[in-house]
C-alpha cells in the first residue's frame, strides 16, 4: 500500500493549539485543509499558515451529525483533535466531545469514502480508569475502532510549547486524570512532549500507508 498523496484533509479542532502546529504540518506537505470549528471568525489567525487558498474554513458543530457529514464530503483524510478538559455536561461534557462526537465524526468518515482517520486521544485513556476523562478518551478509541478500524490513534502525554500555559494545563488535569509527574507507585515518570513533534505525528498518521490501523503513544524523552 502506497502513501496517501495530498490531497484534502479536514481538521476537527484545528483552531486550537495542538491544531494550529498540525495545519502547519500539513501544509508543508501540500496538503489543502479544511479546518472545521464552531466558530471561524475566531480561527481566522491559522490562515497565514498556508499558501493562499490552501486552508479554508467551515462552521461545524462535532455534535450535529448533519454538519460533520458536510465537513468531511469530499475529504481524502480527515483528523479529530476535538477534545474538552473540563466536563461542563451536555453538548460541552466528556461524553458528548469526546465519545459522541468522535463516533460521529468516524461514522461521516467512513461513509464517505475517506482514505484515512486521525483519532487524537491521550496516554492516560483507559476504561477503568478513576477519572471521566481517560474513560471517555478509552470509549471514543472503542467506538472509532468498531466503525472505522484503520483509524490511526494518537495518545500524547502532556503536550507543551509555545503558547500551552502549561502549568495551568497540567494543575488542571491533575484534577481529573493520572496525568501526574508520578504513577505507578513513583516508579513511572510522564514524558511531556512537544506539540511539534505532536504535530509531526498527526501529519504522518494522516499520509503513513504503515501507520493504518496502528496505535500510537507519544511523548518526550525520559
Amino acid at each position: 500500500m502506497a502513501d496517501l498523496a495530498p490531497g484534502v484533509v479536514t481538521l476537527f479542532g484545528g483552531s486550537g493549539f495542538i491544531g494550529s502546529q498540525a495545519v502547519r504540518a500539513l501544509a508543508r506537505r501540500g496538503w489543502r485543509i479544511r479546518i472545521a470549528v464552531r466558530n471561524p471568525v475566531l480561527a481566522i489567525e491559522i490562515q497565514p499558515l498556508g499558501d493562499p487558498g490552501q486552508i479554508q474554513f467551515m462552521r461545524c458543530d462535532v455534535t450535529n451529525p448533519a454538519e460533520v457529514a458536510a465537513a468531511v464530503r469530499g475529504a481524502d483524510a480527515v483528523v479529530n483533535l476535538v477534545g474538552v478538559l473540563h466536563d461542563a455536561g451536555g453538548k460541552r461534557g466528556f461524553d458528548a466531545v469526546h465519545t459522541q462526537a468522535a463516533k460521529t465524526i468516524a461514522e461521516a468518515a467512513k461513509a464517505a469514502g475517506v482514505q484515512r482517520l486521525v483519532q487524537m486521544s491521550a496516554i492516560g485513556a483507559d476504561a477503568a480508569s478513576p477519572s471521566a476523562y481517560g474513560r471517555t478518551k478509552a470509549q471514543a478509541e472503542q467506538a472509532v475502532r468498531a466503525v472505522y478500524p484503520d483509524a490511526v490513534i494518537l495518545r500524547p502525554s502532556l503536550v507543551f510549547g509555545a503558547g500551552d500555559g502549561f502549568l495551568n494545563r497540567f494543575a488542571s488535569m491533575a484534577t481529573m486524570s493520572p496525568f501526574l509527574p508520578l504513577i505507578g507507585g513513583g516508579d513511572t515518570r510522564f514524558q511531556p512532549v512537544y506539540v511539534g513533534d505532536v504535530a509531526e505525528a498527526i501529519a504522518r498518521g494522516v499520509t503513513r500507508a504503515d501507520a493504518a490501523g496502528r496505535t500510537y503513544e507519544l511523548g518526550g524523552p525520559s
